[in-house]
This record gives C-alpha cells, structure tokens and sequence, in this order.
C-alpha cells in the first residue's frame, strides 16, 4: 500500500492539472470502488472549481468552491494517470518543475480506469485500481476534521506539532513494541511499514523495544525519542524528494518509478549485510502484528 512518501508524489504529480481548473466532465465507470460512491458524485462535482490539493496522512484532499472535500485513498494498487492540458504553463498554474517529472499519460490496463476527470484546463485526470481497494468520498468542508475518515487519526509526521515532547507523551507507560506503536495511526498518521522500518535502523532502535522507552519516568522524552522524530522527517523528506518507492503496484502519475527503494537499509534485504561500517550482522526479519519487520540485530538495540 503507497505510504505517505507516495501519497505526497501523486499529490504534487496531479496538483497542476487540477488546482484552479473546474470539473468540465466527471465519468463514474461504476457504481462503487472498495466501498459505494457518494449519491450523485459526479453531478456535485461538475461545474466546481479546485481551490486546492493537500493530503492527510495517506489520503488525497481535493478541496472545491462548492464547499465539499473530495476524499481519495489509493487502497492497494489505485493511481492516477495525467494528460497535461495544452498550453498549461507555469505561469497559468502549473510548476514546471513537477509537470515535467510527473504529469504525463501513464500505461496502465483501460479496463480499470474507474473515474476519469475532465478539467477546464483540457487535463485529462483518471483514476485506475485493479483490485479497487481505493476509495472515494464527499465531506463537506466544516466537517472534514470530525468525519469517520478522520477523526481518530493522530499526527502529521511532517508537521509542526509532532516533536519528541508529544511523541513521549503518547509512548509514556505504552507497552506494545515499538513498531507497532509507531504504525499505529491513531499516534502519528501516515507512517507505515517501510518507513518504520527505515527511521528505527537509522535511530538505532530494535523494533521489540517497548514503546515506552520514548519517555522517561517524568514523561519527558527520552534520548532515544529525541533521536527518533528527526529521523522519522528526514526519512519521509528523503523519500518524497525521490519519488517515494515503487513496490509491486505503486508508481508515479507518469508511469515511471519511484526511486527510494535503490536506498533502502534494511527493508526488503533480509539475510544481506548491515550496510554500518564495521558491523559483520545480516538483516533479519520477522513479523510484528502481521507485518514484516527488518532490522539489523547488532546495530539495533
């Protein structure tokens, strides 16, 4: 499943065919994706303009003049394909920058082309999920932050208000493992296996300790939460400037891959050598609340 790294590329690869265009056309393909579309989701869409595209942990914010969220998640294997507009430039909206790294028509089978957007613009957005594990939703604005999508989710790991002091004060007396903590999306939204997996190697946390170890007695941050926040943004900052990762289904709005995986420490390398200078340890694996999780025995304490 596309981790926040790949939520935020699909972000930045349709923004600038959406953002201050309006919805010419919606084609609904079919009734429902993993779960029923809104009642009448492309007719409250049509004739509304985008005023803009953010993203809640690993969700796609689309937010229009008519006062509705459009709610995306990508499920297991949904993406975007674009077909930029002509003569969309970056003085008319674009990011040159990120049209030329993104925003193109991508190969993928037509027969699961679901929802397809026609902007004002002449950009062509669609939605393609083979197993349709993806999602789509209407919320009006005022009642994004309390709906069932999020309501119980916790941090922003790039945001401000995650630091160590409010990292401690989730992990203070919490007994579950670490890793399992931090996947935990109620504490810090967005984060998920790989990335996990990256931050605790970089940190040099073993993935068994308990999840206390992040604050002290006094509920304060300990050293190794300290460590750790960092870590976790550099790690996700990281990968979203690579394109994020390309694992199975996933790639980038333009067909091509994403690139992080060419850094990965541990993940995925599993009987191969810790990549720390001077530590002989292979990387092992083993399964945490039906995960898979890899670290290096040695280096991770």
């Amino acid at each position: 499943m596309p981790e926040l790294p790949e939520v935020e590329t699909v972000r930045r690869g349709i923004e600038p065919a959406m953002v201050d265009a309006t919805f010419v056309t919606v084609e609904q393909r079919r009734p429902d994706l993993r779960f029923p579309l809104p009642v009448d989701f492309a007719t409250r869409l049509q004739g509304q303009r985008v005023i803009s595209l953010g993203r809640r942990a690993k969700y796609l914010l689309l937010t229009t003049s008519g006062g509705e969220v459009l709610i995306m998640h990508l499920g297991m294997s949904g993406r975007f394909t674009v077909a930029l507009g002509q003569g969309l430039t970056e003085t008319n909206g674009a990011r040159s920058d990120l049209v030329g790294e993104f925003a193109h028509a991508g190969v993928c089978n037509p027969k699961h082309d679901h929802v397809v957007f026609h902007m004002s613009n002449g950009s062509i957005i669609t939605y393609n999920d083979p197993r349709r594990f993806g999602y789509m939703d209407l919320v009006t604005e005022n009642a994004l932050a309390d709906c069932h999508h999020f309501s119980k989710l916790g941090v922003e790991p790039l945001g401000n208000s995650f630091h160590s002091t409010a990292l401690a004060s989730m992990a203070a007396n919490r007994t579950t493992n670490l890793k399992a903590f931090l996947l935990d999306q109620r504490h810090v939204a967005g984060l998920g296996n790989i990335y996990v997996c990256e931050a605790l190697y970089r940190a040099r946390l073993s993935p068994r300790r308990q999840a206390s170890c992040l604050a002290l007695s006094n509920g304060k941050p300990s050293a190794r939460c300290e460590r750790l926040v960092p870590i976790i943004k550099s790690v996700l900052e990281e990968a979203i400037a690579a394109g994020g990762s390309t694992l199975k289904d996933y790639a980038h709005t333009d067909g091509s891959l994403g690139y992080f995986q060419h850094s990965f420490a541990v993940y995925g390398r599993e009987g191969e050598p810790c990549l720390t200078p001077a530590c002989s340890a292979k990387i092992e694996r083993n399964v945490q609340a039906g995960r898979s999780t890899f670290y290096c025995g040695n280096c991770q304490r």
